[in-house]
């Protein structure tokens, strides 16, 4: 081999040597970047996938994920017991507690009717985002009857804006 051959051949070890030099030096560099990235997305994972041994064997209902409940005992009236589920946007639904009194007569409930007071508060209809032809409510409004084979119990608001 000639001289000449010699020096590029030379040359082309000593760049071949230092090009994988600094990429030694850029994977050492990248690999603590790569390793937290590798973490986080680990993190990422356990967040979004939860582990299946700790998750509740039946979903919650739509009614615990959206609405807050309230137990509300009638301590004039005792076994006259409501609860209030309340929505986020205002909403409230309101209904007969187990241990209502009108649960507990012979024969069950029979009919429940929203005919009390001065409306008829079944022929309602409400309209539109802001809720038209609403009526607002004080305090101790009757709500409707529910009636039993035996006896009727008026159910009323419990307190107003609940």
């Amino acid at each position: 081999m000639s001289d000449d051959m010699v020096d590029r051949t030379r040359k082309l070890e000593e760049t071949t040597v230092s090009n994988s030099l600094h990429e030694e030096e850029e994977e050492e560099e990248e690999r603590p970047v790569r390793e937290k990235a590798e973490y986080e997305e680990e993190e990422l994972h356990k967040l979004l996938v939860p582990d299946v041994s700790q998750l509740p064997p039946t979903p919650p209902s739509a009614v615990e994920t959206n609405f807050v409940s309230y137990f509300a005992p009638d301590f004039m009236k005792p076994g006259n017991d409501q609860y209030v589920y309340r929505h986020a946007n205002g909403l409230c639904v309101v209904g007969l507690a187990s241990t209502h009194l009108a649960f507990k007569d012979k024969g069950g409930i029979t009919a429940v009717d929203f005919n009390v007071g001065k409306s008829d508060r079944s022929s309602m209809k409400v309209t539109g985002k802001r809720k038209r032809n609403a009526q607002h409510f004080e305090s101790n409004t009757a709500l409707c009857k529910v009636c039993t084979g035996d006896d009727s119990y008026v159910v009323r608001l419990i307190e107003k804006d609940t």
